[in-house]
């Protein structure tokens, strides 16, 4: 019961801070809120209740228009535009006037925050700025290298490895560990699982908080960012590539036991496979995590467009059976996050083993299973 009511204060304050954002600063659109941005919007309970936006660490590598390049670093975008060699960009890329700019740097909503700025004497090379998704990707992993020091000093002092494990963090985190070692690693790589596993199990867990952290109050989904899903797929292609055997190479350039005729059909598609795998990871976990946000927002929009059309009292019954729909979906999303961050290790584990197996084409059905047979015992004292 403590936990039911516990998770409808979260469901309330998440829903409510996040309309509570849209009304303050103008975009009340589900899509516009589920972007990124350069702030972070906290709760303000002073005078009366209210959101603040926090402007974050603007860094920019300067192309300059007179040759060569310099660093600029400012602690907000406000910061930026008062150092006065800044502009801002309107959305056919031109430069707002000067008086425009100052009616934004007083403005309560601070519209320059949704649109680009560069600096007059110059163009942007790279822009190097913490947004808010970045910064929970930084908080993701902060979180887990403090997770698993805590967890790697038990195991040092020999709780879990000549001992049995110690308390439920400690025995639900070797639960998932020797999971994904022994049911997703070893099943799909072979007896070459075990450099391997440190990867997966390192992706797993950031991918698991990335997702988490967006369902707790004022919290963001990191991993609702293409960005970081593709650089996620992109880590898991490389090492694929790298660990890809001379068989597997074979495979792509020139597949074996079929007519030539047949090996100019499957060159270029097996080619483009090598892409098109690691972008329906990125794209997977990026719309899964993308689409629960969405669906969220867009069902307690369902009460102000019930209040506007309907009326107040169908307004209220609607809160009633929108608040129903959401704890369903945040329940959801509670297990979609699981599901995620597990078929994104299962799927890089399944083209890690392709490109790292040794394909016999006599024995290739029985090859795993004697592979497995002479992998290593677990380690672990629990599995």
């Amino acid at each position: 019961m403590k936990g039911a009511c516990l998770l409808l204060l979260l469901v309330f304050a998440g829903a409510s801070t996040a309309l509570a954002a849209d009304e303050e600063t103008g975009d009340p659109d589900a899509v516009g809120h589920s972007a990124d941005g350069y702030y972070y919007t906290i709760p303000w309970f002073k005078d009366g209740g209210k959101v603040v936006n926090v402007e974050l660490p603007r860094l920019f590598l300067i192309k300059q228009d007179a040759g060569g390049y310099r660093f600029d670093a400012f602690g907000s975008s406000k910061n930026a535009l008062k150092y006065g060699n800044y502009q801002v960009l309107d959305e056919e890329g031109n430069a707002f006037p000067a008086a425009k700019v100052e009616e934004f740097m007083v403005d309560a909503h601070h519209p320059y925050l949704y649109y680009p700025i560069k600096p007059a004497d110059g163009t942007v090379a790279v822009d190097f700025s913490i947004t808010r998704q970045i910064m929970f990707v930084l908080i993701s992993a902060l979180i887990l290298v403090i997770v698993v020091m805590r967890l790697a000093g038990k195991y040092k002092k020999g709780i879990g490895r000549d001992v049995a494990p110690k308390g439920t963090w400690q025995n639900m985190m070797e639960v998932i560990i020797a999971f994904i070692r022994d049911d997703v690693a070893k099943v799909a790589i072979g007896p070459k699982y075990k450099k391997y596993v440190p990867y997966l199990l390192t992706m797993f867990f950031f991918i698991l908080l990335g997702n988490l952290l967006g369902l707790v109050p004022w919290g963001v989904t990191a991993t609702s960012n293409i960005m970081v899903t593709a650089t996620l797929a992109i880590m898991t292609f490389l090492i694929t590539q790298f660990s890809g055997t001379k068989d597997y190479w074979k495979h792509i350039f020139w597949p074996p036991d079929v007519s030539v005729p047949i090996k100019l059909i499957l060159i270029p598609v097996e080619f483009l496979g090598i892409f098109t795998k690691p972008l329906a990871l990125a794209f997977r976990l990026f719309g899964n995590m993308v689409s629960g946000h969405l669906a969220i927002v867009s069902i307690i929009g369902l009460i102000f467009i019930t209040t506007a059309k309907l009326g107040t009292g169908a307004g209220i019954f609607f809160v009633f059976v929108s608040m129903l729909i959401v704890v369903f979906v945040f329940l959801l999303k509670v297990f979609v996050s699981f599901v995620q961050a597990y078929i994104f290790v299962m799927l890089s584990a399944v083209f890690i083993g392709m490109a790292a197996a040794e394909h016999h084409h006599d024995d290739h059905a029985h090859g795993h299973d004697d592979a497995h047979h002479a992998a290593g015992e677990p380690e672990l004292a629990g599995a």
